[in-house]
């Protein structure tokens, strides 16, 4: 299929082709044995999460591997088909499941969807077993598969959603990505860890790809030389401990990164518990031996280097090589005359249509080269799971990115969808059909661009359903001016301690919890994901009391905001931000404001 990847990604070539090819036709094969009886479910468990599929509460679950979020128009057209085609609940064998999901009231529209995890994977939720075959067939045709997303592996590495494109990006981590892309896979050292391992790269000044909240969070930075290196911070991680990742080294040459991270592997397999899950992460390794941690991994990467003479350093010929994948589109690099009508006729719409300037404001964003713009489609709109895409937008969004964006999109971890390389003449159209295709919404950053789980009405670990406590803040708050007038904010939403919806980052958290049988709810406040909304530093939040019902949620966070609005001063030109009025006065008056509500609603009863 031509076109496959845009001109700026990485391009398989026959053996990456092959490679998917094989491992596809390969699960194909199990799947036949599994189906007639000569693979136990026992033996099939671990092949088929070596390939993406999970069993969740009511059917399978298909998570399909997006390396550091990017993703072109032909491979959403697939991502669309395999929505339209195989995600289908109402098929036949998944409707009573389906049926019972409908009466529990859940607002999300659950056939034809694709998911947008908070990794930057895609999900689907519907899918048969017995078309799995089919589907891996389809993900192979535009370099697409479901390896490193499952398992005790190095899964999917992330990356931020403007690498390449954002003004305050000291180089580009992209290749390097795709270097440790290939360079995990299949790795024999990596196959069998203690638990699942995660890395999140970024180049910028801003860290918008989390990295202090991953097993292993680099950072590109310059030393006083002006050589670059990256920072290693390792130990991270949310679920029931929440844990802000350990400085090992402050300046790493780039040339050993895969030197260090194995080092790293190899103290984490030697020392991480296998007796125990919970607390088999790294994280816990990290905590527990603290300086010993650390001088086991420098006498490892030491040995590595000098002992085994560094087999992993990145020659400057393989980083040449991968950097000439991640260039400016020809068909962006083309000289572009500045188009005075096109500036014009923005200017005058800005002024004359309100909701375009917010989508201005809000969604828009600067881009390294002046004359583009980097843009955020949000999918976070009432009656729409948050990070949940119908068939028909996939397509409309791959018909955006051919003719706006040169092919290319990428995901990013708050479950939307950025286009890099949007001409500035081309923002009304692009406005326009976005409005069409009911992804225009103006409220990235603020309340309603919340990231949520799937929660209980799709996982099986779920102690309680995040989508309707969802959409019940989605409704309360569509007053655009409302939105605004209350600033940025991250409200994240999990439906387990897991926190696959990042609760722990959130200035808002909400946990669903199990309590006798019941789902109830933990509010945190003061959580950052480490970006420039938090002030720059991750931070889990605490929680402010005892957990909510489910009814009391809504008017919890109401009764937070409220307390906010009242306690905000000025910041020179502007108000303070709702993390920075929770940092300046603490949590008692939050936790006084929300305390009321279940008063209240104890009087109720």
């Amino acid at each position: 299929m031509p076109g496959i990847s845009a001109a700026n990604m990485y391009r398989y070539n026959d053996f990456d082709k092959a490679f998917v090819a094989n491992r596809a036709a390969q699960f194909r094969d199990q799947i036949g044995r599994w189906q007639n009886g000569k693979l136990s479910d026992a033996a099939f468990l671990p092949l088929r999460l070596q390939n993406g599929w999970y069993v969740q509460r009511h059917a399978p679950m298909l998570r399909v591997a997006v390396p550091y979020g990017e993703l072109s128009s032909a491979q959403l057209r697939v991502l669309a088909r395999i929505a339209r085609e195989y995600d289908d609940p109402d098929a036949g064998i998944y409707r009573r499941a389906l049926e019972a999901q409908r009466k529990l009231g859940t607002v999300r529209l659950p056939a034809h969807h694709a998911h947008f995890t908070t990794r930057t994977n895609v999900q689907f939720n519907w899918i048969p077993l017995s078309k799995a075959a089919d589907v891996m067939d389809l993900l192979a045709s535009v370099d697409m598969h479901g390896i490193q997303t499952s398992g005790n592996c190095i899964r999917n590495i992330s990356c931020d959603e403007r690498a390449g494109v954002a003004p305050d990006e000291i180089a580009d981590p992209r290749p390097f990505a795709e270097i440790m892309r290939q360079w995990t896979t299949l790795h024999p050292e990596f196959a069998f860890l203690p638990r699942k391992f995660k890395i999140a790269i970024t180049g910028a000044e801003e860290d918008r790809a989390a990295t202090g909240w991953h097993d292993v969070g680099l950072r590109l930075v310059h030393d006083e030389n002006g050589e670059l290196g990256f920072r290693v911070a390792v130990g991270g991680g949310m679920g029931r401990t929440p844990v802000i990742g350990v400085v090992l080294r402050e300046f790493l040459p780039w040339r050993h990164i895969m030197n260090y991270i194995e080092a790293v592997v190899r103290v984490y397999n030697q020392f991480g518990r296998r007796d125990n899950k919970y607390k088999a992460r790294i994280k816990i390794l990290v905590k527990a031996e603290g300086q010993r941690f650390i001088d086991e991994v420098e006498e490892e990467f030491r040995q590595i280097v000098e002992c085994d003479g560094g087999p992993h350093t990145i020659p400057q010929t393989e980083f040449d090589r991968m950097s000439a994948y991640f260039v400016v589109p020809p068909q962006v690099a083309a000289s572009r005359s500045p188009d005075a009508a096109a500036d014009a006729a923005r200017e005058e719409a800005a002024r004359q249509t309100p909701l375009f300037q917010r989508w201005l404001e809000r969604n828009v964003a600067r881009h390294k080269d002046p004359s583009l713009r980097i843009v955020t489609l949000s999918f976070k709109r009432p009656l729409q799971a948050p990070g949940d895409a119908s068939a028909d937008q996939l397509e409309r969004v791959a018909d955006l990115v051919d003719r706006f964006s040169a092919g290319e999109a990428r995901v990013t971890h708050t479950q939307n969808i950025v286009l890099p390389w949007v001409h500035s003449d081309d923002l009304l159209p692009l406005w326009h059909a976005a409005v069409a295709a009911q992804l225009a919404s103006a409220n990235v950053h603020l309340l309603t661009d919340m990231i949520s789980c799937p929660g209980g009405d799709f996982c099986a670990l779920a102690n309680a359903r995040s989508l309707p406590i969802a959409q019940s803040i989605m409704e309360r708050y569509q007053d655009l001016d409302e939105l605004n007038d209350i600033g940025e904010i991250d409200l994240h939403i999990s439906g387990c301690i897991n926190s696959c919806g990042h609760h722990h980052s959130g200035h808002i958290g909400i946990l669903g919890v199990d309590k006798d049988g019941a789902e109830w709810y933990q509010v945190t406040l003061g959580g950052a994901d480490g970006s420039a909304r938090g002030s720059g530093e991750a931070r889990p939040g605490k929680v402010i009391g005892p957990s909510f019902a489910a009814h009391e949620v809504t008017d919890a966070v109401e009764a937070v905001l409220g307390c906010y609005l009242t306690l905000r001063e000025p910041r020179g030109d502007r108000r303070e931000t709702f993390i920075e009025t929770v940092r300046r006065v603490g949590l008692e008056p939050f936790k006084a404001a929300a305390d009321a509500v279940r008063a209240t609603a104890e009087d109720r009863t």
